[in-house]
């Protein structure tokens, strides 16, 4: 007399989940929460009670708050990501009389006015002199001109912080300054080097100006201030 077969063990883990196969199937399925309760109730209760009586009633999920958070900036234009070693060297070039006040006001100016994504300024030399007067106007105080601001964007240029992009519009050195997320910024650097031939040496990677060289002074720095007999040079 030959013994019976040994009962096939119960299957210890949890059961695949069915994938439906058509829109009548996602009422007897209900979707993948669901399906890992029916799942999780079926593995405690076969824990806990061999009979399988119990069923798990229902599971509940919580999720932590994410700690990122927007940027809370002051205005209505959003925000630029601009280069610490970048914003060093403009405060640093500005004490040493290496650029002018109309370069760098020209320059900030235009660079805090791009279209998200592109690093392009949409302005005119009249509409970038218009803004920077803006203020200016309203106290009657000393403006810049036109032609002032026309030297100051050909020096930018020189300097390869910017350069024209035709129709008016001005090309912001990306690497600099820029208006947008990583992804946007590479596929503009990479639409400027076709355009230079992938030039190492050409905009935007060159960059001035070279040395410490005295341009006109027109930044006030070092104005004379009476103290105790003697002229105050800052």
């Amino acid at each position: 007399m030959t013994s019976d077969p040994p009962a096939r063990r119960r299957q210890r883990g949890p059961r695949p989940v069915p994938v439906p196969t058509h829109a009548g199937n996602e009422a007897e399925y209900g979707d993948i929460l669901a399906v890992l309760g029916q799942q999780l109730g079926e593995q405690v209760a076969s824990a806990t009670d061999p009979g399988g009586r119990r069923r798990l009633k229902g599971v509940h999920f919580e999720y932590a708050a994410d700690p990122r958070a927007v940027h809370d900036m002051a205005g209505g234009a959003g925000y630029s990501l601009a280069s610490n070693w970048f914003t060093q060297l403009l405060a640093q070039l500005a004490v040493a009389n290496s650029i002018t006040k109309s370069q760098l006001c020209v320059f900030l100016f235009v660079a805090g006015g791009q279209v998200p994504g592109t690093g392009i300024t949409p302005y005119t030399q009249q509409e970038i002199t218009d803004g920077l007067n803006r203020i200016a106007a309203q106290k009657d105080g000393k403006m810049i001109t036109r032609s002032t601001v026309n030297r100051a964007v050909q020096a930018l240029c020189g300097y390869n912080w910017v350069e024209k992009a035709g129709n008016g519009r001005i090309q912001i050195n990306v690497r600099l300054w820029f208006h947008g997320n990583s992804t946007a910024q590479h596929e503009v650097l990479a639409e400027i080097a076709e355009k230079h031939e992938h030039d190492p040496e050409a905009f935007p990677y060159a960059m001035g100006p070279q040395g410490a060289h005295q341009e006109e002074l027109d930044l006030d720095f070092g104005a004379e201030d009476g103290f105790g007999g003697r002229k105050r040079t800052g």
